[in-house]
């Protein structure tokens, strides 16, 4: 069961901050907090790291898929070309 963000009102939140004092203590809350900063910093900085490592294999993939279609349009105006040769020689070696 999830609990909906509106049930976070002020008065829950006072709620949630005095427990915190109560079982942590004054003076260590700001430990805490920067404990969960750095965690939050950490998990920002290694999502982006994956974000960049997935754009650059779509952009490689990409870049391979373009490099292949060239080299098969290459490949099919080579063979075109020696098709309508040997279409120009048969002409040719019948008018003979």
């Amino acid at each position: 069961m999830t609990l909906p963000l509106a049930v976070l009102d002020g008065p829950v939140v006072w709620l949630i901050l005095g427990l915190a004092i109560l079982l942590f203590g004054g003076s260590k809350l700001p430990e805490l907090a920067r404990g969960l900063g750095k965690a939050k910093r950490e998990f920002k900085k290694a999502s982006e790291e994956v974000e960049d490592e997935v754009r650059s294999a779509v952009e490689e993939d990409e870049r391979r898929k373009a490099r292949l279609r060239q080299i098969e349009e290459e490949e099919r105006a080579r063979i075109r070309a020696k098709l309508e040769e040997e279409e120009r020689a048969k002409r040719n070696g019948g008018q003979n």
